[in-house]
């Protein structure tokens, strides 16, 4: 089977994800779309939670270390099964993100990642008024 192999990713940012609703996750959780893996690479479910550390840079090549983490321990006795981005709160704060801002994850032929946002102050409210709590990744064509 061939592997995709995505360039580019989104996410609307949540209360969750931004840290606003004062909870203690670890990280962003990120779906098990192959798509949207694909952008990541692979992790060995042989490993408890094995992990990557990926360099990111910004618009003004500032370097940034995020580590994708498959917290598998569902398979070692645990109960948890699924992929987080974490380490990405100082890029957050930095970048003063807020509920509803788009966090862009990037690739290039070269293989150097990049991270960059748009903002969105309508802090997830869509066009009718209503709160939008949950949040999706989506594959970007560039």
């Amino acid at each position: 089977m061939k592997r995709i192999n995505t360039q580019a990713i989104s996410k609307i940012l949540s209360a969750n994800d931004t840290g606003d609703t004062g909870a203690h996750q670890a990280g962003i959780l990120v779906p098990k779309n192959p798509e949207i893996l694909s952008f990541f690479p692979p992790l060995d479910n042989s490993e408890k939670n094995p992990r990557y550390h990926l360099p990111f840079y910004d618009d003004s090549d500032a370097r940034w270390e995020f580590a994708f983490i498959y917290y598998n321990n569902k398979y070692f006795g645990g109960t948890r099964n699924e992929f987080r981005l974490t380490r990405m709160t100082p890029f957050m704060r930095q970048n003063d993100l807020r509920p509803g801002d788009e966090l862009i994850l990037e690739r290039d032929d070269k293989g150097k990642r990049r991270v960059r946002y748009k903002r969105n102050r309508a802090g997830g409210m869509g066009n009718d008024g209503v709160l939008r709590l949950g949040s999706e990744w989506k594959v970007i064509e560039i």
